[in-house]
């Protein structure tokens, strides 16, 4: 693990595909397909790749006036191409930019990542296909680019980097039957005795379960009297209410039929 870095300087689809660049076995298929494919960078592409910037996640309606007004800011620029259909003949939202200096490009790298241009964040790194050893593009499985929904996540480029990976000491391990034989048996007499303690624990408990229930019962039949008291008491209370309220009545009712009767008399 001497020579790892997190920015992959030789590229493999099997650490590619890795989150940490160790992983020994292809886990999806695209890994696979890339690791299977012979691919040749275009001959047909001209231009220094030392000095070209690759531009990704553009607009579709984003033009190569637009791109040359927003990277023109950061130095000369030699040529742009951005990448159309050949059918169709509409952009596919990745282009290719090539400075004059090095000092333009290498501005254009530290500023213009995450730039927002019509409304898109653009994605920008060095032109890896003619620069980087072994580099398989992603419609072959390979790249750095990919998503977590498409399950093609890639690491090892600048978006993406690699992490670095844990490496835990081999520890040997006495209650496995590893080390002395004198600590071997001391940890089986150790499980030994809590077995028997855990035994031991279990039983007692066992025994206070009727205690505990008898307890709960008996808790229970006291709290049904005092709510059976407690309703009783309401009862007795509303019957005692009903006959004054019945009572009050008849007298009012006695008082104003002696009054009618005096005011015939």
């Amino acid at each position: 693990m001497a020579d790892w870095a997190p920015i992959a300087k030789e590229y493999d689809p099997l650490k590619a595909g890795s989150i940490d660049g160790t992983d020994e076995e292809p886990h999806d298929r695209a890994i696979w397909r890339a690791m299977l494919a012979r691919y040749v960078p275009n001959k047909g592409v001209t231009g220094d790749p030392h000095l070209t910037l690759f531009v990704a996640r553009l607009n579709l309606q984003t033009t190569e006036e637009k791109l040359k007004e927003v990277f023109s800011r950061y130095g000369d620029i030699r040529k742009i191409r951005l990448v159309r259909d050949l059918v169709t003949g509409f952009s596919k939202g990745y282009a290719f930019v090539e400075y004059k200096e090095e000092r333009a490009l290498l501005k254009a790298h530290r500023d213009a990542n995450r730039l927002v241009i019509d409304q898109h964040e653009i994605f920008v790194d060095f032109e890896l296909e003619r620069t980087l050893k072994g580099w398989i593009p992603r419609r072959l499985g390979g790249g750095f680019g990919g998503k977590k929904e498409s399950g093609q996540l890639r690491f090892g480029g600048r978006d993406r980097p690699f992490r670095k990976p844990i490496n835990l000491p081999n520890m040997k391990n006495d209650l496995y039957g590893e080390g002395s034989s004198e600590k071997r048996n001391w940890s089986r007499e150790g499980t030994r005795d809590w077995r028997t303690r855990d035994r031991d624990h279990e039983r007692s408990r066992d025994k206070r379960w009727p205690e505990r229930d008898r307890s709960w019962a008996w808790g229970d039949s006291d709290r049904e009297r005092d709510s059976k008291e407690e309703r009783s008491r309401g009862r007795e209370r509303k019957d005692r209410d009903r006959k004054d309220r019945d009572q009050d009545r008849s007298r009012d009712r006695d008082t104003k039929k002696q009054r009618d009767e005096d005011k015939h008399r």
